[in-house]
């Protein structure tokens, strides 16, 4: 059964001309551009911890490459490869064709081959690692944040958390909010768009807050957001700020890039992004100091319950 799942897959597997041997072997044979640096991520998906149990098997798909795309959008990256490691509670082919509707069709989107990976069974899980190009020199860190820079972040933070919290609550889900939880768009073009622009730049996984501190432990800087700048999308702005700040602030799973950039690049930014077809707003200032404060349209200051989502802290938010 292990077998014929695989030769499912490999059938459905799209080429590229870098790929000189791809599924079906012991392992794959790639063809790096000459002069571009390889950029490699990887990520794990598992039912009841990174989506809810019941969600679509594309949704899943989807989602399970997305969330590795949007690690090399941060780095500035153009992705081309990955592979994929398939945990099954049973070997169920109708199961991997579903999964693989939504995972392939992100694929395509960006121009990604799969190139191996493997089935075992489990718990359902999905593990992907993606590998893209940058040129030398152009890739987007962590720790290249300086005072005096602009805070930015791409799309409206906040939709992912917003149809959790209604799932959680047994309440009826917005229809564009849940889209962003089971489909985040990963921000490849906006990445690329960034690099030589950009001093820092991480995306936004586990809550805004908790990310963009990540950013300033890297480059050893403070930071401040100012709430009453977060973007909200109309679904979102419905809430009232007091309760979607939570979600923009702290809620991951929306994918989008969190950056930061000097003063004299706005309207350079401004254009790159529009020339991309991403939205971002600016939402606060990189400072002295250490860690992130978050500041109320009053001026005081604005503490999370949660900052952030922990994976060996906090119980698992969608069992």
């Amino acid at each position: 059964m292990e077998f014929d799942l695989i030769a499912r897959i490999r059938a459905r597997v799209a080429a590229r001309g870098d790929v000189v041997l791809g599924i079906g072997d012991d392992a794959a044979l790639l063809q790096p551009p000459p002069g571009l640096q390889l950029v490699v991520t990887m990520d794990a998906l598992h039912a009841g911890v990174h989506f809810p149990h019941g969600t679509a098997p594309a949704d899943i798909g989807w989602k399970a490459l997305a969330v590795n795309l949007s690690d090399l959008a941060a780095m500035g990256a153009r992705p081309a490869w990955c592979t994929l490691s398939l945990s099954l509670p049973e070997g169920d082919a109708g199961l991997v064709d579903a999964l693989l509707d939504g995972f392939l069709a992100l694929a395509r989107e960006h121009d990604v081959a799969l190139v191996g990976g493997d089935t075992t069974r489990g718990p359902l899980s999905l593990c992907v690692a993606a590998h893209g190009f940058v040129e030398p020199g152009r890739a987007l860190r962590r720790d290249g944040a300086r005072v005096g820079d602009d805070v930015w972040v791409t799309g409206t933070p906040g939709d992912a958390a917003g149809a959790l919290a209604a799932l959680q609550a047994g309440a009826a889900v917005d229809r564009a909010l849940r889209a962003r939880l089971d489909r985040p768009q990963p921000r490849v073009a906006a990445g690329r768009a960034l690099s030589g622009l950009a001093t820092a730049c991480i995306d936004v996984s586990d809550g805004l807050l908790a990310d963009l501190g990540h950013v300033c432990t890297a480059s050893r800087v403070g930071a401040v957001v100012e709430l009453e700048a977060l973007p909200a999308s109309p679904a979102l702005a419905r809430f009232r700020p007091e309760m979607r700040w939570p979600w923009q602030a702290c809620g991951g799973d929306d994918y989008e890039l969190c950056f930061t950039a000097p003063p004299e690049h706005r309207e350079a930014i401004a254009r790159a992004l529009a020339g991309a077809g991403v939205p971002a707003a600016r939402i606060g200032r990189i400072e002295d100091g250490q860690g992130v404060r978050a500041l109320r349209p009053d001026g005081s200051a604005w503490t999370p319950a949660v900052p952030g989502y922990r994976h060996f802290q906090d119980p698992s938010p969608l069992l």
